[in-house]
């Protein structure tokens, strides 16, 4: 039996995103420091378990990394009604709000999206004292560059841009997160207002609004165009997807970890057959977003209006 400290990652992911898994957990495994074990959950609804995709993740197991498949169906049905999703988001996306009531052993845990390629040390991001805060987060780039995002996050929010955090990389305070009573708090907001932009990472931002320690930006750099020096996560957020585009920012360190992976014939197919039809329909998706913002920032009974926090 090791006695070398754990550290807890979850994932939240479906079949259809496991090759992009296997990019995130291939990158995070050959930077990681091994003097910790790394115990990865991947946290999923009723996926086949015993598929060929997942015995291909799983061969990434040794003495310093465990992965484990973890159904979260049960906790979806307390939910699930009262869910909104929006364009390619997927129930998945929820997933990270049931780590700390679901894992009472760990009182910190990392969530990561599998949209990522991790260049840096990740033992170095769990190791950041959250002290008294519920997360340790970035703010988010993406939103803080577009004037409309900005805008709905001071108007619909009462968040400043700046503040806002992406919740695609979170450092978790999972013992504070019970202690605050977060779940319950969860799941009340979200009976009593449905958030329609960035859905979760909305209702994320504005429970812990005040209780959030801010990391360095390299620990989620998106492909947009703002120096923060040598990337430690790179995160290919939105529509930004190396395997659906061949000229995103940062595509050269996604591709070095997929060629190493099993799936990267399933990827290089991926991205050669993203038709022109589907990069407009992003292009409009986006477009609509922009233009949900405002929307949203002019409703005379928006979260803020409504309820003045």
């Amino acid at each position: 039996m090791s006695n070398k400290k754990v550290i807890p990652v979850f994932f939240a992911a479906d079949e259809n995103y496991m090759p992009y898994l296997a990019v995130a957990l291939h990158s995070l495994k050959e930077n990681a420091c091994k003097q910790y074990v790394y115990h990865i959950y991947v946290l999923h609804a009723n996926m086949d378990c015993s598929s060929e995709n997942v015995q291909k993740l799983c061969k990434y197991q040794d003495e310093n990394f465990k992965i484990e498949f973890v159904d979260v169906s049960a906790k979806m049905e307390d939910v699930k009604h009262s869910l909104h999703l929006r364009d390619y988001y997927t129930g998945a996306t929820y997933y990270r709000i049931f780590i700390a009531d679901m894992f009472p052993q760990y009182d910190k845990a990392l969530y990561l999206d599998s949209d990522i390629a991790v260049l840096g040390d990740i033992s170095e991001l769990f190791g950041v004292e959250l002290g008294e805060n519920l997360v340790g987060a970035v703010p988010d780039g993406a939103v803080a560059s577009v004037a409309q995002f900005r805008l709905y996050t001071k108007e619909v929010l009462g968040i400043d841009a700046q503040n806002y955090f992406n919740a695609g990389v979170l450092l978790m305070n999972l013992k504070a997160f019970r202690e605050y009573g977060f779940y319950k708090k969860f799941c009340t907001l979200l009976q009593k207002y449905k958030f329609h932009v960035a859905q979760d990472q909305d209702y994320l931002n504005v429970i812990c609004k005040d209780k959030v320690c801010y990391v360095g930006a390299e620990w989620n750099k998106m492909p947009i165009e703002n120096d923060v020096g040598t990337p430690k996560l790179i995160h290919y957020n939105l529509t930004m997807k190396p395997w659906h585009y061949d000229n995103v920012l940062y595509k050269e360190e996604f591709w070095r970890y997929a060629r190493k992976t099993e799936f990267y014939q399933r990827i290089l197919n991926d991205l050669a057959a993203y038709s022109q039809e589907k990069k407009e329909a992003d292009a409009a998706s986006e477009r609509a977003l922009i233009q949900l913002c405002v929307k949203e920032a002019e409703r005379e009974d928006n979260y803020l209006k409504k309820f003045g926090k």
